[in-house]
């Protein structure tokens, strides 16, 4: 059992990650596993955070990274998946977030993402126990509260570690919105990686046509490749989007709009891009800003817009299967950058935030030191 760990530790806003050394458990509690990351996949999430964008009082320093899977190397008494499996060391397994299973939103709601006390990537800091639970370490400690899955050996490490945040947030929208309808006409707002994805998913569940509005245009490419039938640039105006996606669905709109982008002008345009009767799905607007939506467009349309959050362990659990069943349908290695390791996590993170890759990936087995 290790003692302690290395890891790329945040511990300003839009300043480089520093190398640390944290400590690990000496006792696992029950439920709970310690695991030897092997692959970790930055979010918009960790670069909201580590700009800044998104901060909470008190959360530095933390040890970023949401995504992860990893091998067990030791577990507390009475350790399973959510299925109820045994885990030992030596299995591979991936995780949903930590909650409380006692408040309003696990037990009435019975919707974990609701939960009171849930664990994200961003509540636990490093400098207290269990200190080292984010995904930019060389080892992990998953609490009792976070739901595991054992995972199936065809399952790629990257695709299970995206599945962690964002596969589960994607699929989770699609079930919210009631599913596509084959042959439909579906709006996704976003290129990054939910957005791309996202098209990949709409097109797989048998849409007809699928625009991705979004940007830069070699991620509109990349969209085309993941089964846009036709993409717009966000270079364009929000009422020249609006003719233009008019223009492709012959007038009458999108079946569904998908919102993976947030920014002031999402609403209204999810709005107009929808048909009479369509659905729009909010995503990726987040933070207190106000978003304006005309009211009146969604009652004359009779339009059903639901939010969705994130997603748990179910949605996990069908991201992983999803991957599974399309292994061979997209071309899914095109999401992830070539992996770097620790020493390498503050340039990806940094990279993110300028467009310059859709998903990054962090091996916390490669040498630490930089080339």
């Amino acid at each position: 059992m290790p003692t302690h760990t290395e890891a790329a530790v945040l511990t300003g806003h839009h300043a480089p990650l520093e190398l640390r050394e944290l400590p690990l458990p000496a006792e696992l509690e029950p439920g709970a596993a310690l695991v030897r990351l092997t692959c970790t996949t930055l979010c918009g999430t960790d670069v909201h955070l580590w700009s800044g964008e998104m901060s909470l009082p008190g959360m530095l320093p933390m040890v970023l990274g949401h995504e992860m899977v990893g091998e067990v190397l030791a577990t507390g008494s009475g350790t399973t998946d959510t299925l109820g499996r045994e885990i030992r060391p030596g299995d591979r397994i991936g995780w949903s977030e930590s909650t409380c299973g006692r408040c309003f939103g696990c037990t009435v709601l019975r919707e974990p993402v609701a939960c009171e006390h849930r664990g994200y990537g961003f509540r636990q800091r490093a400098d207290r126990f269990p200190y080292a639970t984010g995904g930019l370490a060389r080892h992990c400690y998953v609490t009792p509260g976070a739901a595991k899955l054992l995972l199936p050996g065809d399952v790629e490490d990257t695709w299970a570690s995206m599945s962690g945040c964002a596969g589960k947030t994607v699929l989770r929208a699609v079930a919210r919105c009631g599913g596509i309808r084959p042959n439909a006409t579906v709006v996704v707002q976003g290129a990054g990686a939910l957005g791309v994805f996202a098209t990949a998913v709409a097109r797989l569940c048998g849409a007809g046509v699928v625009i991705t509005v979004g940007g830069p245009e070699s991620r509109l490419r990349v969209a085309e490749r993941f089964g846009a039938t036709a993409t717009v640039s966000v270079e364009s105006t929000p009422d020249e989007r609006v003719a233009r996606v008019q223009e492709l669905t012959g007038g009458r709109g999108a079946d569904h709009v998908f919102d993976f982008a947030g920014g002031p002008t999402v609403g209204a345009e999810a709005v107009a891009f929808a048909a009479q009767c369509g659905t729009v799905a909010i995503v990726g607007s987040t933070g207190p800003a106000p978003s304006p939506v005309p009211l009146g467009t969604v009652m004359g349309k009779e339009l059903t817009i639901t939010g969705s959050l994130n997603g748990d362990i179910a949605d996990y659990h069908r991201s992983v299967e999803f991957f599974r069943a399309f292994a061979g349908r997209m071309p899914w290695a095109e999401l992830f950058s070539p992996p770097v390791g620790l020493a390498g996590a503050s340039a990806a993170v940094e990279s993110m935030s300028r467009l310059g890759e859709l998903k990054a990936v962090i091996d916390p087995r490669l040498p630490l030191e930089l080339p």
